[in-house]
């Protein structure tokens, strides 16, 4: 399709037909909201998809290495997945535990077992779980962690921290932005100048060494709950300042079009302007920003977990879980420790994918 004929199929259509179409021509970008939505489902889902409850320790597994998942039986034939027992030896030279498949123990893999109970969706009782073995087998498809902790159930339950407080910390940051930004770019004059300074000092602000002195500032006896509610507070109530900038530079460029000059023109007040006018202009940049935004907030949690000054037992987030591979003798002895740092990267690339895709799909330059 030529460009002429593109932008001929493309009249007449409303703004959002128009960046739908956009977004579904981008492939990246379709790519990053399947990761995203799979990411989501894993969140909704965390005690179905694990087959142990993320704080069970097995002390006879302490530093298991993923489990070898076996498809064929001992005379090569194609069987139902299974895995073997596990036995554990001493190495004397080392002083570690090493593990070995023990042979003369199988367990079949079975889906939809009967586990710990929980709560589907926070209300439903059940027990049912995706995958598991039965009797005294053991499954640990990402190794587990110094406590014997199935570090692939600590994953799924690290998801709902860790892709929460992303759009938590946009909850809070957006609105101050948009109050802010929009005030200093609709009224200008000493306003315009008062805030736009206060933007430039918040800015100036090394982000990191502020984290972290916010973050050690936070009590240390507060409770899991209350610590992840005060990072994704800190995090907001700093990363608003270059967010209220731009919506200020958008707020002046509308409030100098036509459409807004004549309805001030026909006796509109400011308020009636900003809402009929202003803010379903600001819609599409709003999502845009939200999207680009959550990546950051992911980044930010984890750095501080992993310093040691973010998200506290028993509470889990990747940021946590990567923290334990934090020298090169525990990563070169134990490198399944490094796989939250993979599901660390995956979201992130896929939100920035996302957020890429949109902002092409709402740019009205923009024509492929």
């Amino acid at each position: 399709m030529t460009e002429k004929e593109r932008q001929d199929q493309e009249k007449g259509v409303s703004q959002w037909q128009l960046a739908w179409r956009r977004f579904r021509r981008h492939k990246v970008g379709r790519a990053g909201a399947v990761i995203v939505a799979i990411f989501f489902l894993m969140l909704i889902f965390a005690e179905f998809l694990s087959p142990y409850p993320h704080t069970q320790q097995f002390r006879d597994a302490t530093y298991a290495p993923p489990t070898k998942i076996h498809f064929f039986d001992e005379n090569g034939r194609v069987t139902r997945p299974f895995v073997y027992g596990i036995a554990r030896t001493l190495n004397t030279e080392l002083w570690r535990w090493e593990y070995q498949e023990d042979r003369s123990r199988k367990y079949p893999i079975r889906f939809f077992v009967r586990g710990f109970p929980y709560k589907l969706f926070g209300i439903i009782p059940t027990n049912i779980h995706l995958f598991g073995v039965e009797g005294d087998g053991k499954i640990f498809l990402f190794g587990t962690d110094e406590m014997g902790r199935d570090l692939f159930s600590r994953i799924m339950m690290g998801t709902r921290v860790s892709l929460v407080i992303g759009p938590f910390v946009q909850v809070i940051s957006l609105p101050i932005a948009l109050l802010l930004g929009g005030v200093s770019g609709f009224y200008g004059g000493g306003v315009d100048m008062l805030l736009q300074r206060m933007f430039e000092i918040i800015m100036s602000i090394p982000t990191l060494p502020l984290w972290l002195a916010l973050g050690l500032a936070l009590p240390k006896g507060i409770s899991p709950t209350l610590r992840f509610f005060g990072l994704a507070g800190i995090m907001a109530l700093i990363g608003w300042a270059g967010r209220a900038r731009v919506i200020r530079g958008v707020v002046l460029a509308i409030r100098s079009m036509d459409f807004t000059e004549a309805a001030r023109a026909m006796g509109a007040n400011d308020l009636r302007i900003i809402l009929r006018h202003i803010v379903p202009n600001l819609a599409s940049y709003i999502i845009v920003s939200v999207t680009l935004g959550i990546p950051g907030a992911i980044i930010g949690e984890s750095g501080l977990s992993f310093l040691g000054i973010g998200i506290t037992e028993p509470m889990v987030s990747w940021g946590l879980l990567l923290s334990k591979a934090n020298n090169a003798a525990t990563i070169q002895s134990y490198p399944w420790l490094l796989i939250p740092g993979v599901f660390i990267t995956v979201a992130v690339l896929a939100f920035n994918f996302l957020g890429d895709a949109l902002r092409d799909a709402f740019d009205p330059f923009r024509v492929v």
